[in-house]
C-alpha cells in the first residue's frame, strides 16, 4: 500500500492533480513532478532564497514547503509571473543595470521584489535591501539589484529587455 497522498492545487493559473509522497518538498514537486525547473535548489535549508515561490501570493521557501501545504493553493513560479508580463519591468531593469551575473538567484530575487513592489509603492533602498536580505546573490554585491528594483519602484524601467 501506498503511503501517498493527493494534492490538488493550481500553479502558474492551471489546476494539477498529483500522487506525492508526504515528505516531498514543493521545490522538489515543481521541478520534478512538473518540470517547472525556474525554481532553484541552493542551500535546501531555507537560507538562500533560491527556491522562493508564491504560495496563495505569499512568497515562501519551496524547499521548507511541503507539496502537500498546497493543496488547494495558488502556486506561481517564476515561469508564471513571466508569462503573464509581471516581471517585465523589472527583468528589463535588471539588464539595464547588470543586477546579474551567474543568475541562479535571480528568479527568487524577482519573485521577491516583485512581492515587494506590489505591496508597496515607493519603497527607498533601506525597504528594498530589507525585503530581499532573505536571498542570498554570491556574485553582484546586491547594489545593482537594489538599484533595479528602485528604478522600478520609481518608474524609470526600460520598457523592454533588449
Amino acid at each position: 500500500m501506498s503511503d501517498d497522498i493527493a494534492v490538488t492545487c493550481s500553479v502558474n493559473g492551471e489546476r494539477v492533480a498529483a500522487r506525492v509522497s508526504p515528505r516531498t518538498h514543493l521545490a522538489d514537486f515543481l521541478r520534478e513532478g512538473l518540470g517547472l525547473t525556474g525554481t532553484h535548489l541552493g542551500c535546501e535549508q531555507g537560507v538562500c532564497g533560491a527556491c522562493t515561490v508564491l504560495l496563495d501570493g505569499v512568497p515562501v521557501r519551496g524547499c521548507l514547503t511541503l507539496a502537500a501545504q498546497a493543496d488547494g493553493a495558488a502556486v506561481e513560479t517564476i515561469e508564471g509571473l513571466s508569462a503573464r508580463g509581471a516581471l517585465a519591468e523589472l527583468q528589463a531593469a535588471f539588464v539595464a543595470v547588470n543586477a546579474l551575473q551567474c543568475g541562479f538567484c535571480t528568479p527568487g530575487m524577482l519573485i521577491t521584489a516583485r512581492d515587494l513592489l506590489e505591496r508597496e509603492t515607493n519603497p527607498d533602498r533601506a525597504r528594498i535591501r530589507d525585503h530581499l536580505s532573505g536571498n542570498y546573490c554570491r556574485c553582484t554585491g546586491y547594489q545593482a539589484i537594489i538599484d533595479a528594483v528602485a528604478m522600478v519602484a520609481r518608474g524609470d524601467a526600460p520598457e523592454t529587455v533588449e
